[in-house]
């Protein structure tokens, strides 16, 4: 079932429009996203670098910069201890690359997914001692490994945390939460209460990007070489799903703009593997194909080999290890499918389905797609879901929520249960023991706030436009609003009865589906992506098979349909027009 919302903002766009010199209809879809006032629209239609915010604003960013030079100067070594996401691995190539060409004796560790878990541990710091390290600095993690921290202070060694993570906290008997950062010598991660720079969704990656840009002034480095970073900051903010908007739409517009013609060896090379190379990258070409081979390696291997991609100077070494993560993240889909299926039976079989909160624990699932098929079950059900599956030592859990539900809160309700956790609104992971799965699960429900239509879909279209108004010109104004992702989705518009004159199945696997509308005297092309079979069986259902079947073969018909959709521009052998993109029916 499904809630349709048409979102309704009252605005002077007529005003917004002449000021702008955009439609009005651009004008509705910036209120839409809370955009209202003049300078903040002008930054969004125009996202230049010139417009990110100085980093030294942000809490003990200039100390740890600081620190680091001193570092550099005196000799000493650091290492940088990375993450094993797409966001961990590009914000150590990041810090590496920078700290290098500062002259730094730096290097690198990314903690094993398996036998290390995420972020800085004990082990971590113990061999950094014996290794000769004097400072640690860490990426896309550290904000909530307060124990780890602290034994690497005893231990001597000086530690800077970079994060984005939310900072743990405790509450009061009046319920005030007091956050507990770790006591390094400098944490930089602008979540922290007295931090007082003016963005707070950046990615690991666009905190690292930070630090360096304040290094590279310090060390007299020229402003020119963060170029070479743009590309790499594009793919980890898209791949951590944070908002694109404020400075992140700022990094990913210009990142995409440069990764095309980027100089990285590695990258070419992975972009020539996928089949991607000289096509015009989109977010979607990051978020669901460079993203996902650079992550397989630390889902069923070890994140270092993404790295090391990045950082390969050697062509025909670059082409090895662009096919090995291929291969790896074609063999991580088909264990994602294999997983997905078997959750599902688990909750359709179980009295799972009538949990509000869906902890679904199958000990044979690879942990490191655990996230990921959390992700397609929340998807499916609109529900927050945990999947559970037996790690090394212990039960590692990993999941994915819906907006109504705010899964790190939740997770602190319950942290007696847990041995770690750490995570995002919509996002988080945490180890615990096998007795405690029940009890978690249990606890997450009888905590939960959820109403019946906080788990409803909603639809939210952003105008109805009528089918017949739509043409090249609309799809084109269109692209001033991109690239599309969390924060900034690509626009919904709807239309009621809408009559369907054609409709084919196309594609080598009979998976896309080609629809003939009318609306007023004028044709336009849809095309729909989602299920065939369930699309028909309700047509079926309303209308008849002879009605459906009269659809197929072009012949008159009584179908008609209210349709969401999004507007496209299709190019075909050099001819463009305006395309819908079906979404949802009724």
């Amino acid at each position: 079932m499904e809630k349709w919302i048409l979102k309704n903002p009252k605005n002077d766009f007529n005003k917004m429009s002449r000021s702008l010199g955009v439609s009005e209809l651009i004008c509705r879809i910036l209120t839409n996203r809370g955009i209202r006032d003049y300078d903040t629209a002008k930054r969004f239609i125009k996202p230049d670098m010139e417009e990110l915010f100085d980093g030294r604003a942000m809490k003990d960013l200039e100390k740890g910069v600081l620190i680091i030079k001193d570092k550099i100067d005196s000799g000493k070594r650091i290492r940088i201890i990375g993450d094993y996401d797409v966001d961990g691995v590009i914000s150590t190539y990041i810090l590496f690359k920078a700290l290098t060409a500062c002259g730094a004796k730096a290097d690198y560790v990314i903690p094993h997914r398996i036998f290390d878990g995420y972020g800085i541990n004990n082990g971590i710091i113990e061999t950094a001692k014996k290794d000769g390290i004097d400072t640690i600095i860490t990426c896309d993690n550290g904000i909530s490994a307060i124990e780890q921290i602290s034994f690497a202070k005893k231990e001597g060694l000086t530690v800077i945390v970079t994060d984005h993570h939310d900072v743990p906290f405790t509450e009061d008997d009046s319920s005030n939460r007091i956050q507990a950062a770790p006591d390094a010598d400098a944490v930089i991660d602008m979540k922290q209460a007295d931090c007082k720079y003016p963005f707070k969704l950046l990615c690991g990656a666009g905190v690292a990007f930070k630090f360096i840009q304040v290094l590279y002034r310090e060390m007299n480095i020229p402003e020119k070489e963060e170029t070479a970073f743009y590309e790499f900051l594009a793919i980890a903010t898209v791949c951590d799903v944070v908002d694109l908007t404020g400075e992140n739409r700022i990094l990913v517009k210009n990142g995409l703009r440069a990764i095309s013609n980027t100089g990285n060896i590695g990258l070419n090379a992975l972009m020539e593997q996928t089949g991607i190379k000289g096509k015009e990258i989109g977010v979607y070409h990051l978020g669901f194909i460079i993203g996902p081979c650079i992550n397989a390696s630390g889902r069923l291997d070890c994140a270092i080999k993404g790295l090391e991609l990045l950082l390969c100077t050697d062509s025909g070494e670059a082409a090895r290890r662009a096919r090995e993560l291929y291969c790896l993240n074609t063999e991580r889909k088909n264990m994602t499918l294999a997983g997905v299926e078997e959750a599902v039976a688990a909750i359709e079989n179980s009295s799972l389905k009538n949990d509000r909160v869906l902890v679904v624990y199958r000990p044979d699932i690879h942990e490191s797609i655990a996230g990921i098929i959390a992700g397609k079950i929340r998807e499916r059900y609109n529900a927050p879901a945990f999947i559970l599956t037996d790690g090394e030592s212990c039960v590692k859990g990993s999941g994915r929520s819906i907006d109504a539900y705010n899964m790190f809160e939740e997770l602190q309700k319950c942290k007696e249960l847990l041995t770690r956790f750490g995570g995002h609104p919509l996002a988080a992971g945490f180890s615990l023991e096998p007795c405690n799965v029940e009890a978690l699960r249990m606890q997450l429900n009888n905590y939960s706030a959820l109403t019946e239509d906080d788990l409803i879909q909603k639809v939210y279209i952003d105008a109805q436009i009528p089918v017949s108004a739509v043409n090249l010109a609309t799809a084109e104004a269109l692209k001033i609003l991109e690239p599309y992702g969390k924060g900034n989705s690509k626009p919904v518009f709807a239309d009621k009865n809408i009559s369907v004159k054609r409709a084919a199945v196309l594609g080598a696997n009979k998976n896309v589906l080609k629809l003939r509308l009318l609306s007023e005297g004028k044709y336009i092309d849809c095309i729909y992506f989602g299920d065939i079979q369930e699309f028909d069986d309700y047509l079926k259902e309303r209308f008849g098979e002879e009605e459906v079947s009269s659809m197929y073969s072009g012949q008159k018909n009584n179908i008609r349909l209210d349709l969401t959709f999004n507007i496209d521009v299709n190019e075909y052998n050099g001819y463009r027009n305006a395309q819908l993109i079906l979404l949802n029916y009724r």
